[in-house]
């Protein structure tokens, strides 16, 4: 009898462990995801409503506030956390795109929990100090971050299954950082691996059903932007509409992506030599820069701009026809010191500028899907991935009315913009693939 139950015991705890290897531990870690992703967002947004408030109390306050923040940030990242600068997505693909011992060596280093801890400590630390920067580019090497890690509880974990687990933390990062699971899947296909396994579908999507049922349970059911009226325009003049944004979305975009790339061919040499040699002074010189930029706009261009963007969608806000150049400058003042921050959500509410902005033109086009248009027409610029653009703005908007009209923006936009510059992510990502890195 004793023989029996010890042998049923032993067979209990098999398959307990086969589950556990099976499912457990890949749900674990998508939950872990979702909590992390929620509790970023929180503390991003109490980071920035307490540089509102000491802002609206003295909005001279950035002059000093700002370029401090800034050579913190740099000096932090650079003495302690390197591989954290960025949105955070090209060391998402450069873990990827490795093979061998290229990989046994690049995805520990890039997606280290020394890693996630510097890349949350120091975007809040930048956000503070009212950065041009979002959370969500951040969320995606977090979540990559966080999956990779669970590979420590399988017996023999290979390098095809750290790469599956890295996936599916990068797109349920952006998924729970967005509350947009159809673009979190997309983004894996498009922009994360190009060569997406049929076998990998499966993680992809089981961990962003789980780290978006937790992230929904703390933040409710919502749309990132709230549901917009797409309006009543005539055929026509939803053509002109998606013409005249894919392109002049395509071209600004382009010209964002060429800066970023391109800083050898436009920054000063005395001043390039001071970000090489100096580059706590150099981020200082940038914050400085975005505090200029933003004390002249009257605040509007500090931190992601997501009320900004809501506020010009629910027609609440009015902003200047500058706004959307004054944002951009302080994007790229905001990129260049190398301090952790993304670029979607600012992306997006540069778009939503541009879309204010060609109202003013087209004044009988509604303004709201003028707005939708040019964010996404902004974002596939910017990432040259066209579907994941479409697919996060009909998410975030509500938009199954303009999907057509979103889809030929995005499609436009992307091509243009790859006149100027090649993809910016994966052009970033060939720079973790260096020796030095």
């Amino acid at each position: 009898m004793m023989r029996m139950l010890a042998g049923l015991h032993g067979h209990t705890l098999r398959r307990v462990r086969r589950l556990w290897l099976q499912y457990g531990i890949l749900w674990t870690g998508a939950v872990l995801v979702g909590l992390v992703a929620v509790m970023y967002a929180w503390l991003i947004d109490f980071g920035f409503a307490m540089f509102r408030m000491m802002q609206r109390g003295h909005e001279w306050l950035p002059l000093i506030l700002t370029p401090a923040m800034s050579a913190l940030c740099v000096w932090l990242t650079r003495r302690f956390f390197q591989g954290a600068e960025g949105s955070g997505i090209p060391q998402v693909i450069a873990s990827l795109g490795e093979e061998g011992e290229l990989h046994a060596k690049r995805a520990p280093k890039l997606l280290s929990l020394k890693i996630l801890a510097g890349k949350i400590g120091v975007s809040f630390l930048g956000i503070l100090g009212g950065f041009t920067i979002g959370r969500e580019g951040p969320t995606v090497q977090v979540g990559a971050a966080l999956m990779f890690q669970m590979r420590r509880f399988y017996p023999r974990p290979s390098a095809l299954l750290e790469k599956r687990l890295i996936l599916a933390g990068a797109a349920a990062g952006l998924s729970a950082a967005f509350n947009t699971p159809l673009a979190g899947i997309v983004f894996a296909i498009e922009e994360l691996s190009r060569n997406f396994e049929q076998r990998a579908s499966g993680i992809v999507i089981t961990t962003i059903i789980f780290a978006g049922v937790v992230a929904l349970g703390l933040n409710g059911n919502y749309t990132y932007f709230g549901t917009i009226n797409a309006g009543n325009d005539s055929a026509r003049e939803l053509i002109v509409a998606v013409v005249v944004s894919g392109v002049l979305m395509g071209v600004a975009g382009g010209i964002f992506c060429w800066l970023l790339l391109n800083t050898h061919k436009w920054i000063p040499a005395p001043l390039r030599t001071l970000r090489a040699e100096r580059p706590v002074v150099f981020g200082a010189l940038c914050g400085l820069i975005v505090a200029i930029v933003g004390v002249c706009a009257g605040g509007v261009t500090f931190g992601s701009g997501y009320a900004e963007a809501k506020g010009l969608l629910t027609e609440q806000t009015q902003l200047s026809a500058w706004y959307p150049l004054a944002k951009m400058a302080s994007m790229v003042g905001s990129y260049l010191p190398g301090i952790p921050g993304g670029i979607f959500a600012p992306s997006l509410s540069i778009g939503a500028g541009f879309g204010n902005l060609l109202h003013m033109v087209f004044d009988h086009t509604s303004l709201s899907m003028l707005i939708a248009l040019a964010m996404v027409g902004y974002l596939a610029a910017v990432t040259q991935s066209p579907i994941t653009a479409f697919v996060i703005v009909m998410e975030m908007i509500n938009g199954h009315a303009l999907v057509i009209s979103l889809m030929a923006t995005a499609l436009l936009a992307s091509r243009v913009s790859r006149f100027f510059a090649p993809p910016l992510y994966e052009a970033l990502s060939e720079r973790y693939a260096q020796p030095h890195h």
